[in-house]
């Protein structure tokens, strides 16, 4: 129409001013894609081409940067993953259990979970029908005859590393056991990043990160992720988020792609300095235990030598005196920031008890090894000594 008027003119789109591909990822901030001709939107709705249509359903910049995720925990294996990438770490495991799970179905999974997965298992999951099994998972006797009783068990859920105790589970034995009962398996990687540990080497079936923590690094976005390599889930996976509404939007996906460009640096930093802070507070006399798995006193050391390539930036640890004294020392903190959150570039401190894990039963959260005591540290990428001298001060009587 040559004969538009200028109000006309206003509202409408001109085609992209793009003569060459641009060095950074661009943000796609748009809900929906034009078609060419209405063929091209039947073909694509009806799957006999490929394209974008709405970004609930797909967007070039949320794609891309799953696509990079999946690149990332498949590295160095001879598979093919697929991702996608979600609103939340908590619609990542909401979607995967939606698409494996249905009403009268089991879950079998650890108590030191994080606690708003817990809480999600227990709540929202038992609504559906769902059912949970709180175990070991490395007594693998025990685990076999929990099966072998209970054939509607469909998923294996766990954390390697715990949040927030570091409690492992051998990824290895998880995936022959995955595999024996055809059960499927799912992992939350959000602690170690595919940087330093990778469950696909031993067939695991799904990792979830909270990409709001390691993979972004600088806490500016809440986004999660699922990735899977099984071709038969990709479609069932793709469907459930795409009517659930739990898809990640352009913006985050973006903040997510610039903090994945210094994952290897950061979380090198960030295991560097956890170790040394861990040597340090092992030697303290206020702290009565360390949980961080570079210590061959973590009874899971073995387990976390075998399957990683570092020790990763989280730790806990118990100061003498229960809740009252931990509670003291959050306080005097100076360097450290009280934040609700973990893997940012700076150091972060959280209470368990009174957090976190504040809704789960006293009782199981102590046979877990999360007490009134216990301190959470997310070691940031500052120099080790500030952070070490922040501790020593803030645990001087």
């Amino acid at each position: 129409m040559k004969n538009k008027s200028i109000r006309s003119l206003c509202v409408q789109e001109l085609k992209e001013n793009r003569t060459t591909f641009p060095h950074q990822l661009p943000i796609y901030a748009t809900s929906s894609f034009v078609f060419e001709n209405l063929e091209d939107g039947i073909d694509i709705f009806s799957g006999k081409e490929t394209g974008h249509v709405y970004s609930r359903y797909a967007n070039p910049t949320v794609d891309t940067v799953a696509r990079k995720i999946a690149a990332l925990e498949t590295f160095g294996t001879s598979k093919e993953g697929y991702a996608y990438l979600t609103s939340s770490g908590m619609s990542a495991i909401s979607s995967i259990g939606i698409t494996l799970l249905q009403s009268g179905d089991y879950i079998l999974t650890q108590g030191n979970l994080y606690g708003g997965t817990t809480e999600l298992f227990q709540k929202i999951f038992a609504r559906m029908g769902v059912k949970t099994i709180f175990t070991d998972l490395n007594d693998i006797d025990n685990l076999e005859k929990i099966i072998q009783s209970n054939s509607k068990i469909k998923m294996i859920y766990f954390e390697t590393p715990a949040n927030p105790t570091l409690a492992c589970v051998d990824l290895e034995k998880m995936g022959q056991l995955g595999k024996k009962y055809n059960i499927k398996t799912v992992i939350d990687n959000t602690f170690l990043t595919p940087y330093l540990q990778q469950p696909f080497t031993y067939d695991i079936d799904f990792i979830i990160h909270s990409t709001t923590k390691f993979l972004n690094g600088h806490g500016n976005s809440i986004a999660g992720v699922v990735v899977g390599w099984r071709e038969e889930w990709r479609k069932k996976l793709w469907e459930v988020i795409k009517l659930a509404g739990t898809n990640c939007n352009p913006w985050d996906a973006w903040l997510i792609n610039n903090g994945l460009k210094t994952l290897a640096l950061r979380m090198d930093k960030h295991s560097e300095n956890a170790t040394r802070l861990a040597n340090y507070l092992e030697k303290h006399p206020r702290i009565n235990l360390v949980n961080y798995l570079s210590l061959s006193s973590h009874p899971h050391h073995a387990i976390a030598t075998q399957q990683m390539r570092n020790f990763g930036g989280m730790l806990s640890f118990e100061v003498d005196g229960g809740q009252s004294q931990a509670i003291k020392f959050i306080n005097k903190l100076q360097l450290a920031k009280m934040a609700p959150t973990l893997g940012d570039v700076d150091t972060l401190v959280l209470h368990p008890a009174t957090s976190s894990h504040l809704n789960i039963d006293r009782k199981m959260r102590e046979e877990n090894g999360i007490t009134d005591g216990l301190v959470r540290f997310s070691v940031g990428i500052e120099d080790a000594d500030d952070i070490i001298n922040d501790v020593q001060q803030a645990l001087e009587e």
